[in-house]
């Protein structure tokens, strides 16, 4: 689930769409010194004629004989210094016409501060400097196209909100202690070498556990670090996943189903939530191997996170989910108390149930 052609012309002709608004700024700006300094057009018309006349120089100088035209030895030694000659004379050339130029500049530059300009107010301005607006520095991405990108990317994951509370500069031990403590820093650790080798291994996780313990938590921080890396990042809860697998597949919508299950298939990171809160029976867990299965033979990474056990992942899916989890997935423990419940009591002093 890369980005499609679309959206990536879109941000082309966004691109574009920069540049003519600051060459028609840059345009108004000329406009209106020109208007305050009359002076300035003058000097910035004699920039032509300065290039012309030393082209005019280059073309109309003396060459320099040839061997023929001497003897073999005073040809050579008139030669080398005729050659000699004409290296330094063209060499004083182009010095005078850089002086010429850097002093055109100058006193352009000096025009418009005492009109009270800035003195690079008619340089060109560009929103990314380091690529001048056109997403590319040579043949490579510049870092604003890799941004534009990324956007899109949290926009399509689903995460955009969740990541602004949920990510690993909010992540806190405060919560955990003994045993408990251990699970959480494996577990944490596990998903910063997942992270890490993403570009390199294939690998899944499944986080299962008590409730509240940071499973969904700890999912997030890694969506959030494989967002950044510019790899397409989808997110579902279990309930919402197959709720719109059904009604794509009850509902007959052929080609909105095959274009959600290339998304599903094909996108770097998959992350299922909650696995159990959906309403399990045959069609489910059918979707539910599809899907693994498919993954796995992509090679593409996905995140499961449970309140289930493995032997209540045995229980209420099939052998064939069970083994290919077990399998294929790192394995991480959660335990400990439901941090939503502590975070509750410490804002309003009282936990209250309804």
């Amino acid at each position: 689930m890369a980005l499609s052609k679309e959206q990536y012309d879109n941000i082309m002709l966004q691109y574009s769409q920069t540049r003519d608004r600051h060459r028609h700024e840059l345009e108004r700006r000329r406009h209106l010194v020109y208007a305050k300094i009359p002076e300035y057009k003058e000097l910035e018309d004699r920039i032509p004629g300065l290039g012309l006349e030393r082209l005019r120089s280059a073309l109309f100088a003396a060459p320099a004989k040839s061997p023929q035209d001497e003897g073999d030895s005073t040809a050579r030694s008139t030669s080398t210094a005729s050659e000699s000659g004409s290296r330094s004379i063209d060499r004083s050339g182009s010095v005078s016409f850089k002086d010429q130029i850097r002093k055109v500049s100058d006193e352009k530059r000096a025009l418009l501060m005492r009109a009270g300009f800035p003195g690079d107010y008619l340089e060109p301005q560009y929103d990314c400097p380091d690529c001048h607006d056109t997403g590319y520095i040579g043949s490579q991405k510049c870092h604003c196209l890799r941004a534009r990108e990324i956007e899109i990317l949290y926009d399509q994951s689903h995460l955009k909100d969740l990541i602004r509370q949920q990510n690993f500069r909010t992540l806190s031990e405060q919560w955990y202690q003994g045993e408990d403590l251990q699970r959480f820093r494996k577990a944490v650790q596990v998903s910063r070498t997942f992270i890490n080798n993403f570009r390199q291994d294939y690998e899944n996780l499944y986080f299962y556990g008590t409730v509240g313990t940071g499973k969904s938590f700890l999912s997030i921080c890694i969506a959030e670090q494989i967002l950044n890396l510019g790899a397409p990042v989808l997110y579902f809860s279990a309930s919402a996943l197959f709720d719109r697998i059904s009604s794509y597949v009850f509902g007959r919508a052929r080609a909105e189903y095959q274009s959600f299950l290339d998304d599903l298939y094909g996108c770097d990171l998959l992350i299922i939530d909650d696995l159990g809160t959906e309403m399990t029976n045959s069609f489910v867990s059918a979707q539910l191997f599809s899907l693994l299965n498919e993954r796995h033979l992509n090679r593409k990474s996905t995140i499961i996170s449970t309140n289930l056990s493995l032997e209540e992942l045995q229980d209420r899916y099939s052998d064939r989910i069970f083994s290919r989890i077990t399998s294929n997935y790192t394995v991480c423990k959660l335990t400990g108390p439901d941090i939503r419940v502590l975070k509750k009591v410490r804002r309003n002093g009282t936990y209250k149930t309804s």
